[in-house]
């Protein structure tokens, strides 16, 4: 890449995408692919994208269209912002378009039902040969666009990577830090919205503030434990994509993942919880990949067993937690059991 400003490419218009796309047009030449060509035009005439972020004012000088190709074909770097499950067949629709060797940050905070993949492993296997890494942290998305002061960490396999895309993704008022562990963040990034549903139907059962900072912190134990099990760095799940993370989307009322466990203990199914918000809430379809890591692994995970029994087995929202506390609590810190 040369010395020049690079040109940033972000697939996906949903809220997050949008954000991080608004924020990087302020600091360098910045395309939006959406799939919606309403939207797009909206993006570039308003600058607002009113279905995601109603009329929350984005950088003026970001252009969004809906031709993937046109979007990607001179960009320097690539951003993903896509749903985990399309995650795939976007980076594959684009691959012919992209230049070589250009790194590609993924924003989504899933793993691919079939295969069990993070974000970054696709990349690799769709495009190899491009550095892949991925930014997280503790956004909601409404509240970096109002320019409410947040971080996050860029994560790349080369620190030197990070450190030059760094500055694309931050501002004085979003503060974005640097890691190599892409595995702890992209991890951390896709099991916090499982647990934020578990804490959503607690605030949906009325269960209380003690039951709630319970949940929050076991889940942490629970993310952390299989996130270094999968090679992560035991300090990322105390950072700002593990705790920070967690802690955002556990208590935020604009988190997607908390409102589908609120849902769900008012009686909604998960398909109402979603069409309700016309958003994905990644945590759904991440529940039973996580449960199946964790048995390979050999990590107990009871919170995330209970979830995958809820969304996907059809187990009362009210036995949930009635199962987590008929287990019998050992050491905090080396014990195994919830």
């Amino acid at each position: 890449m040369s010395s020049r400003t690079p040109n940033v490419a972000v697939l996906g218009g949903g809220s997050w995408g949008t954000t991080v796309a608004s924020i990087c047009a302020r600091n360098t030449r910045t395309v939006l692919w959406s799939r919606n060509a309403a939207a797009a035009d909206e993006i570039n005439t308003q600058h607002t994208n009113s279905r995601y972020l109603g009329d929350l004012p984005l950088t003026d000088t970001l252009r969004s269209t809906a031709d993937i190709a046109e979007a990607v074909s001179d960009a320097d770097v690539l951003v993903m912002g896509v749903p985990s499950q399309s995650f795939r067949s976007v980076l594959q629709e684009v691959a012919e378009h992209v230049r070589p060797w250009i790194p590609v940050v993924s924003l989504v905070k899933g793993l691919e039902q079939s295969s069990r993949m993070r974000m970054t492993d696709i990349v690799q296997a769709v495009m190899p040969g491009h550095p892949a890494g991925v930014l997280a942290g503790p956004n909601i998305a409404r509240e970096v666009v109002q320019g409410f002061a947040a971080a996050a960490t860029i994560a790349m396999p080369d620190h030197g990577t990070a450190q030059m895309l760094q500055p694309l993704f931050g501002t004085s008022r979003f503060r974005v830090y640097t890691t190599t562990d892409v595995v702890g963040v992209e991890v951390a990034g896709a099991l916090k919205n499982v647990f934020a549903i578990a804490t959503g139907i607690g605030d949906g059962l009325n269960a209380g503030d003690n039951t709630r900072a319970m949940v929050i912190t076991r889940s942490l134990r629970e993310l952390a434990k299989l996130g270094t099990a999968m090679g992560g760095q035991t300090e990322t799940f105390a950072g700002l994509a593990g705790m920070g993370d967690l802690i955002a989307t556990c208590t935020s009322p604009h988190s997607r993942n908390r409102r589908v466990g609120i849902g769900l203990a008012q009686g909604k199914t998960v398909e109402e919880v979603c069409t309700e918000m016309g958003q994905v809430a990644e945590g759904v379809k991440t529940s039973g990949v996580v449960v199946k890591l964790s048995a390979e692994l050999g990590v107990d995970m009871p919170i995330a067993n209970e979830m995958d029994a809820v969304l996907n087995n059809g187990q009362p929202v009210e036995e949930a937690y009635r199962g987590l506390l008929r287990q019998r609590p050992g050491h905090e810190v080396h014990g195994d059991a919830w």
